[in-house]
């Protein structure tokens, strides 16, 4: 783990630090497709800056290496996505926070968010996640995906439990 990524309840992590002591003047508040905790979206808040929401939906890979319709988001899973970007981003202009989202479909979540991150210039991404597992059976769990995010990002990784 680099040291500016954070995490809650791993073993021997520091718990999140206060957003007011840390400098962040646009944050990402991502989702491989779980929904968004109000946790995370208290934490995302207590920074101050505008926050962009971020949801994937996910893409159940390719059929011969092309893409296949019957492995894309079903209308019901773009809705559902859709509905929990609407949430958040509610949730964040109640508390006077500038916020703004949106929805993509992707396989590669990982990828998708830490691009997202870069190209919105974001100092910071707040992720809701599970416990942590056994590296070896993290890799095939869709559910690990924000600690992928954090072993890959380049700026701070901030990761909530989901209770």
């Amino acid at each position: 783990m680099n040291d500016t990524a954070r995490g809650v309840g791993q073993p021997g992590a520091p718990d999140l630090p206060d957003p007011a002591a840390v400098d962040v003047r646009r944050v990402l508040l991502a989702s491989e497709g779980r929904a968004i905790p109000t946790r995370a979206v208290d934490y995302a808040a207590r920074f101050g800056a505008p926050v962009h929401v971020f949801s994937i939906a996910r893409v159940w890979g390719t059929s011969l290496g092309l893409p296949n319709p019957g492995l894309l988001p079903t209308r019901r899973e773009w809705d559902e996505q859709r509905k929990l970007v609407t949430t958040a981003v509610k949730a964040l202009r109640k508390r006077g926070i500038e916020a703004d989202g949106h929805v993509l479909g992707t396989r590669k979540a990982t990828k998708r968010i830490v691009g997202e991150a870069e190209r919105l210039g974001c100092d910071a991404i707040v992720m809701a996640a599970d416990p942590p597992r056994g590296r070896l059976v993290a890799d095939f769990l869709w559910s690990q995906e924000p600690y992928r995010v954090r072993r890959r990002a380049k700026i701070p990784v901030y990761l909530v439990l989901a209770e």
